[in-house]
């Protein structure tokens, strides 16, 4: 028995009903840009990103009223779904949530947000002499997903910190402006820190569910702010080069976006520089069942000079990624 689906990931940048949460678009103007984005990958499942979520009550539940809004009036509409939340996991959080759409059940969600990794000790060169926790900025999202007849597809969506210099107490005169390049280089290394370590967090997930199962079909998604041979896509995937065993070969993740010409391998544009932040990676069982991968960036803008010449348009800056999936003939339920 055969068995195919859509996967996809897309970074929805600040999806929200409140125009002054995501660069001032309404989010009317937004649905009319983002909807048949969504209803172009046709996807079975799809990894969101940048998700916001609104109070319903002070202090009380938020709901993500954007994303319902969204997928309201698509096939969307009617699949599971699974959300991260806040650091105490008791509600969503205000900004850049991840969700997680899919047509098949999905048997168990959780949120990993420094289980594997503890919260590096940082000593600041400014301001106070204690060390200091170094924790990310947001957790990854892992649900385990029911194919049919018992297959299970892991999937973890991942938003990493982007190489932007993150805050140290004392160092800034105002929030876009650093006192000196000592303050700005040390922020720029605390975020590097968060960065990668949201990426070894991710793997080592990956190592748990490879031993529990090594043929387990695993795919990773979503906006890695990282480009193909950074440090975070190096650890994700483990190759053998790296690790020097090729016994291990077998528990290295595949970027499928690899398989594309290179002139189409980008998601983002930077002042006119294409660049690949969001990512697809699949182990070697899941790559198995691979028929393809596409990146929606054809009308893409270019995020650092769109938004001053068409302000507050309310499209998204990243493309989507969308990658379709077969199982072999000869598989048995």
């Amino acid at each position: 028995m055969t068995l195919s689906f859509r996967l996809a990931s897309f970074n929805l940048e600040n999806l929200d009903t409140r125009p002054d949460h995501s660069g001032g678009a309404q989010l009317d103007d937004r649905l009319k840009i983002l909807r048949p984005q969504i209803e172009r990958l046709d996807a079975d499942i799809l990894c969101l990103q940048e998700v916001n979520a609104e109070e319903i009550e002070k202090h009380g539940e938020r709901r993500a009223i954007a994303l319902e809004r969204l997928i309201e009036g698509t096939g969307y509409h009617a699949f599971h779904l699974a959300v991260s939340r806040n650091r105490a996991g008791l509600r969503m959080a205000d900004r850049h949530n991840l969700a997680i759409l899919s047509r098949f059940p999905i048997l168990e969600e959780r949120q990993i947000w420094h289980q594997l990794v503890p919260a590096p000790l940082h000593f600041a060169s400014q301001g106070t002499a204690d060390p200091q926790p170094v924790e990310w900025d947001r957790p990854f999202l892992y649900a385990r997903i029911d194919l049919k007849d018992g297959r299970i597809l892991h999937v973890l969506n991942l938003h990493l910190k982007a190489p932007r210099a993150a805050f140290v107490e004392g160092a800034k005169e105002t929030p876009d402006r650093w006192k000196t390049i000592a303050g700005w280089a040390e922020g720029f290394y605390i975020a590097s820190i968060k960065r990668t370590g949201q990426a070894l967090e991710a793997r080592l997930q990956v190592e748990a569910l490879f031993d529990a199962n090594p043929d387990a079909l695993i795919a990773v998604a979503g906006d890695l702010n990282a480009d193909d041979n950074e440090t975070p896509l190096k650890i994700l995937r483990a190759e053998a080069d790296d690790t020097g065993n090729a016994h291990l070969a077998a528990r290295s993740l595949i970027s499928l976006e690899r398989g594309l010409p290179e002139a189409q391998r980008f998601s983002v544009i930077h002042h006119g520089r294409p660049a690949l932040l969001d990512h697809l990676l699949v182990s070697r069982p899941l790559l198995g069942w691979n028929r393809g991968i596409d990146i929606h960036n054809e009308a893409l803008g270019d995020e650092a000079i769109s938004p001053t010449l068409t302000p507050a348009t309310g499209e998204s800056y990243h493309a989507p990624l969308v990658a379709s999936f077969k199982s072999p003939t000869t598989l048995k339920p």
